[in-house]
């Protein structure tokens, strides 16, 4: 009798905060026309994070016009990187947090487990460890092969790579954890644990990077000076963008106060009204159509 593989659990959190996101990409960086969605999602799935449990969506947008030669080509909603890494159940916060407690302050596995659970996330021993062996992954992503034919492919089918970087702190991690993806193809590169670095320290991280001498189409990251400084220096040539979901969400921070205060009184007013009917979840509490299975990175 053959054995089985594994099963891994796909769970289910009905309080999960919802978050659905699109391409960042307005317009095709081959011929400039205006991106549509192409009325899919290319995941969907349940990420635990340190600040709980979100529904996890992207989706995808292609270029419609004709005499592109890049017609058709999907550009995937990168920002779901913020949020956990392709095929993981479990948020980059979650890593970040597992890494710095394992490296800097010297827990065991089952020791950071106990941890984790005590937040309210599931998760046993192994795959801790397995979490922490991405997380070094990670770290050590200029040395991965997949990942370097990831990116040529990647380039050869979308005619270039655009280079995006974003940086978190999560609860617990006594550094900033930066984040290099390739964001077309919405593939993680690789990582650096800082202390708020300076423009020349993060330019030396993108060093084996710059040297794949891969078109780059253009870069993406949000303000910090130092990272926009850092692709400018890399890749001069190439054209950079603020990332969206960074600039919206400083412009909504001001009024997101007194938003607060008016949903509440409207929960108070208009609570007791029916609810509005939304899509159909699947009645087994299995996972929904679409979701990634739970699988290492590399």
């Amino acid at each position: 009798m053959s054995k089985q593989p594994a099963h891994r659990p796909h769970r289910r959190f009905d309080n999960a905060k919802r978050v659905i996101l699109e391409s960042e990409f307005e317009a095709c960086v081959h011929c400039g026309e205006e991106l549509v969605l192409s009325g899919t999602y290319h995941m969907r799935k349940y990420v635990q994070t340190l600040e709980g449990p979100v529904f996890l969506a992207g989706k995808s947008k292609r270029c419609p016009n004709p005499d592109c030669v890049y017609e058709g080509v999907h550009y995937h909603a990168s920002g779901a990187l913020r949020y956990s890494l392709p095929f993981s159940t479990y948020g980059l916060d979650v890593l970040a947090y597992i890494g710095w407690q394992h490296d800097q302050e010297h827990k065991q596995l089952a020791e950071i487990q106990r941890q984790l659970n005590q937040r309210g996330i599931v998760v046993s021993e192994r795959t801790v460890g397995r979490l922490y062996r991405q997380f070094l992954a990670l770290l050590g992503g200029s040395m991965q092969e997949k990942v370097v034919s990831q990116l040529q492919a990647s380039a050869s089918e979308r005619g270039g790579v655009v280079w995006a970087i974003d940086a978190l702190q999560p609860e617990g991690h006594g550094t900033l954890l930066y984040v290099l993806y390739e964001a077309l193809s919405g593939t993680p590169v690789s990582a650096l644990q800082a202390s708020y670095p300076t423009a020349e320290v993060l330019q030396t991280w993108l060093e084996p990077y710059q040297a794949l001498s891969l078109p780059v189409l253009a870069t993406l990251s949000d303000g910090e000076d130092r990272i926009i400084a850092a692709l400018k220096g890399s890749w001069p040539d190439a054209p950079h963008q603020r990332c969206q979901s960074h600039m919206l969400g400083n412009l909504a921070e001001a009024v997101l106060k007194e938003d607060t205060k008016l949903r509440g009184w409207m929960k108070e007013d208009l609570g007791g009204l029916a609810a509005v009917p939304t899509e159909v979840e699947p009645a087994d509490g299995g996972v929904e159509a679409g979701q990634e299975p739970e699988s290492p990175l590399f």
